[in-house]
């Protein structure tokens, strides 16, 4: 099993990210903010896109636990990485920070995005060794 962590950062927004390999599968947990926790939990697959078959991308379904809003971030994070690197992608993510207001918001939109990424450019330089399904 191959493990790696990640963070991105701004201001006083941080979000980390543990990326474990699976065989060719990925779990990666994301938490930042005053409580970590796990919120919500995405599962995405890879597929051709539905406009353009040449392309990639992937389908999610998300789990999201009462009271949290990261449901955003399992199905934005675990698409990205599962259409960018073909591989079956689960995402749990807690996020919390007080206080916030819309630009704060904007903000931690745009360290998800990003961590997600920074997670597609560091899988993308390993090598994986696919399994005959």
């Amino acid at each position: 099993m191959n493990t790696a962590h990640c963070s991105v950062k701004q201001g006083r927004f941080r979000i980390d990210a543990l990326v474990q390999s699976l065989g060719t599968d990925l779990l990666v947990s994301l938490w930042g903010g005053t409580g970590p926790h796990i919120g919500a939990v995405g599962i995405a697959v890879p597929r051709p896109s539905l406009d353009d078959p040449q392309r990639a991308s992937a389908t999610s379904s998300n789990y999201t636990f009462l009271g949290h809003k990261e449901d955003v971030v399992v199905k934005q994070v675990s698409e990205a990485i599962a259409a960018a690197l073909g591989r079956n992608v689960v995402v749990a993510a807690g996020l919390h920070w007080d206080g916030l207001v819309p630009r704060d918001l904007e903000i931690v939109e745009d360290l998800t995005r990003r961590i997600a990424e920074k997670i597609i450019r560091q899988r993308q330089a390993r090598p994986i060794h696919r399994r005959k399904r």
